[in-house]
C-alpha cells in the first residue's frame, strides 16, 4: 500500500499545469458543495423550528411580564383577573378602561404606546403558533408513531435532546424518560440529592393529570412505548401509536 506521502509525490508533478490544478479545485468545490446540500436533514430543520419555539417562550414571557406592570398603572384590574399571558396580551389591545378603575388616567400617547407592546407579543404568540403548524406537518410525515403518541411539542423536543431520530431510536427508554433532565441528574450524581422522574415528559397529558406519587410510575410506561415509536418510526415500521396510547389509556383507567 503506498503511503500517503508517496501518493502526493506522485500526483505533484500534474499540479505544475495550471488546467490540472484549475479542474481540481472546481471539482472539490462541486463535491463539497453536495456533500453542504445533502447535509441537511429533517431532524435539523425540526431541531431550528422547536429551539425557536423555546426561545419564542422565553422572549414572549419576559415581555409579557414587562406589559403586565406597564399596563397595570393604567388598568390593574385586568392582569389580575387575566392570568394567561397570551389572552392577556390580546385582550390588551383593545381594552376599555372603565372609569371606577384604580389606574391612573393615562393620556392618549402613553397608552398608544402600551398598546404598541401588547401586538408585537401577540405577532410573537402568532409566529410560535404557525412553527407549531410546521413541527405537525414535518413530524406526521418524518416520525408519525413518535408525533402521534408524545405530540407535537414534546416530539420534537425529544428529537432535538436525542440529536436525531436514528440516536432516538438506539436510546434505553430510561434515559428517554430523562431527556431534559440532565441538569437534576448530574446533581444527583455529584451531590446524591433526589432523583429526577422525567425531563420533558413531564409535560404530557398523561402525567399532568395523575397523582403525584403516581408520575414517576406513569412516565416510566411512557418512555417504554415512545422508545418503541422511535424505533418504528426510523426502521420504517407500522403505525401502532393508536394502539400503544390505548394500552396505556387502559392501565391508567384500571390503576
Amino acid at each position: 500500500m503506498e503511503l500517503p506521502s508517496e501518493m502526493i509525490r506522485k500526483t505533484l508533478p500534474l499540479f505544475k499545469e495550471k488546467s490540472n490544478f484549475a479542474a481540481f479545485h472546481e471539482k472539490n468545490i462541486e463535491l463539497t458543495k453536495k456533500s453542504l446540500r445533502q447535509s441537511v436533514s429533517d431532524d435539523q430543520l425540526i431541531t431550528q423550528a422547536i429551539s425557536n419555539i423555546n426561545e419564542l417562550d422565553k422572549v414572549s414571557n419576559t415581555l409579557t411580564k414587562r406589559l403586565r406592570e406597564w399596563f397595570s398603572w393604567y388598568y390593574p384590574e385586568l392582569s389580575e383577573t387575566v392570568t394567561d399571558n397570551k389572552k392577556f396580551a390580546e385582550l390588551a389591545v383593545d381594552a376599555k378602561r372603565p372609569s371606577d378603575s384604580f389606574g391612573a388616567s393615562l393620556e392618549q400617547h402613553h397608552v398608544e404606546e402600551i398598546v404598541l407592546l401588547a401586538k408585537e407579543i401577540n405577532k410573537l404568540y402568532s409566529l410560535r403558533e404557525k412553527h407549531e403548524e410546521y413541527l405537525d406537518k414535518v413530524l406526521q410525515k418524518y416520525c408519525p408513531n413518535l408525533q402521534e403518541l408524545a405530540g407535537t411539542t414534546i416530539a420534537a423536543k425529544l428529537l432535538e435532546l436525542g440529536k436525531s431520530l436514528k440516536h432516538l431510536a438506539m436510546l434505553p427508554a430510561s434515559t428517554i424518560q430523562l431527556l431534559g433532565a440532565e441538569k437534576a441528574l448530574f446533581r444527583h450524581i455529584l451531590t446524591g440529592s433526589r432523583s429526577p422522574k422525567y425531563g420533558v415528559l413531564f409535560q404530557h397529558p398523561f402525567i399532568q393529570n395523575a397523582q403525584r406519587n403516581e408520575r414517576g410510575k406513569i412516565a416510566r410506561m411512557l418512555a417504554d412505548k415512545l422508545s418503541l415509536c422511535a424505533r418504528l418510526d426510523y426502521f420504517k415500521g407500522e403505525f401502532l401509536a393508536k394502539k400503544y396510547r390505548k394500552e396505556m389509556e387502559a392501565k391508567l383507567r384500571s390503576r
